[in-house]
């Protein structure tokens, strides 16, 4: 019995052994003084200084050990090291009870898997957690993160960022107020002030909320999003249209595509497409559009804009002084300029003749088709049903107007006027004159006709807010 006595005893100071290793810090050096500062017992240890706490071994020149607070003061060439990480620094202070080490002397973090660096920092040694501040900089094989404040959760690969953060990887810049990052996964959600900006496509996208899957190449922006994709031309001045509240402001030329809706969504897989969802507005030199869904294939330089459901509305789409409907208009571009359009089913375009403000010329049809050169519109192809009014004039003089029909026409255009018109099919014309047309414009319309005048402007656009 005794000798079973003994044994437990002996177990039991062994665990109490342990548990106060594991609860109390140990300071060794080279040499020690002790004092004793307003009841408290105080150790100055010095060279070749050593302090343990478990797994915690922290290595200086100086340490100023706190007896009863269980706490240390360490100075010159601090390195603090539990398993993998290491955190480096001129001057820190160790918290034992809490098991926290701190720094306002500049303090790098190097865990094997990411090297974090800033002014101040706190670490958190039983939850894996680094607190840093002020230009803090966080860098792996892959990304590069700076920021004002950082919290990093070592086990989880996690990064809660805020303050100016940007985050630089191969594909992207992502900038915010706030954002949050998984490592491991590439999964990266910002808030507020948000754009992500691809240098390869001259593409960035503002918002408020944004998510990227970078292992999946899927962003999608659902707050407010804006995107501006700058020609060559792109410059950046003290004066123009300010973007989000950026110190630096835009000069955006005339053909700089700009887009704003309710949600977007960037696949940059083998397709590399873009989509806008819902009261989508898009403006592009001199295009200007509305509708309620766009899909721009980027490679294939195209852009779709189509009717959701058979109820809703059609997409309209300006060029110049002419509006266009149809249940699916496709913008095709070579070298980031437009060389055709084509307006698939219920295809409609009127142009407003700028001197009459009640005249319109109409033309209609199933397809649609619009050539361009560089010095505009070409020629149009239109098919099936064919129907058309157009306006005449006699030395700039009104004189009345024809209306048209046929299976198919072809338009030729020159410098900006009409210059000859072939109708196809079953051909029929009807002439009235001045007289029957003066004052009565609005009783000579195709029954497509709608004249939408809410056009949308680049400075409305790029407006924040809106």
């Amino acid at each position: 019995m005794k000798i079973l006595f003994v044994a437990v005893l002996s177990i039991f100071y062994v665990l109490d052994g342990y548990s106060q290793q594991e609860e109390f810090i140990t300071v060794v050096g080279d040499s020690l003084i002790g004092k004793l500062i307003a009841g408290e017992s105080i150790r100055e240890v010095y060279g070749d200084v050593v302090l343990t706490q478990g797994n915690v071994v922290v290595n200086c020149n100086k340490a100023i050990q706190y007896i009863s607070s269980n706490n240390a003061e360490l100075i010159g060439n601090v390195i603090i090291k539990q398993d993998t990480l290491t955190i480096f620094t001129e001057k820190a202070f160790y918290y034992g009870n809490e098991r926290k080490a701190e720094s306002n002397s500049g303090v790098k973090l190097d865990d094997k898997k990411v090297i974090l660096t800033a002014d101040t920092g706190e670490y958190y040694f039983n939850e894996d957690r680094a607190f840093f501040r002020h230009n803090v900089k966080l860098y792996d094989t892959v990304t590069t993160l700076t920021s004002s404040e950082l919290t990093y959760f070592k086990n989880e690969n996690r990064i809660i960022a805020v303050g100016d953060v940007k985050i630089i990887d191969p594909e992207n810049i992502i900038e915010a107020d706030t954002l949050e990052h998984f490592r491991e996964m590439r999964i990266t959600f910002a808030d507020k002030n948000v754009s992500i900006s691809n240098n390869v496509n001259n593409v960035i996208i503002y918002g408020d909320h944004l998510e990227d899957y970078a292992r999946k190449f899927y962003t999608i922006v659902d707050e407010s999003p804006l995107l501006i994709q700058i020609d060559t031309s792109f410059i950046k001045r003290d004066t123009a249209l300010a973007v989000y509240e950026k110190d630096t402001t835009l000069s955006i030329k005339l053909d700089t595509l700009i887009i704003r809706s309710l949600v977007m969504e960037s696949f940059r897989d083998t397709l590399n497409t873009f989509k806008a969802k819902d009261s989508v507005e898009i403006v592009r030199g001199e295009f200007a559009s509305k509708n309620d869904f766009t899909i721009y294939y980027r490679d294939d330089q195209k852009i779709i804009t189509n009717k959701t459901t058979v109820d809703s509305k059609q997409p309209i789409m300006w060029y110049e002084n002419s509006q266009l409907t149809g249940d699916s208009i496709t913008i095709f571009l070579r070298d980031n300029k437009i060389e055709l359009l084509e307006i698939n089913s219920n295809a409609f375009i009127l142009s407003k003749e700028e001197s009459f403000a009640n005249r319109f010329n109409q033309i209609s049809g199933e397809r649609v088709l619009i050539f361009f050169n560089e010095e505009g519109i070409s020629r149009f192809e239109v098919y099936g049903g064919v129907h058309s009014i157009y306006y005449m004039f006699e030395e700039r003089e009104a004189n009345g107007l024809t209306k048209s029909s046929s299976q198919s026409a072809t338009i030729g255009i020159a410098d900006n006027q009409v210059n000859e018109v072939r109708l196809y099919g079953s051909p029929t014309s009807e002439y009235y004159p001045e007289n029957m047309v003066e004052g009565k414009e609005f009783s000579y319309t195709l029954p497509e006709f709608i004249y939408f005048e809410n056009r949308p402007k680049k400075e409305n656009l790029v407006k924040i807010g809106k």
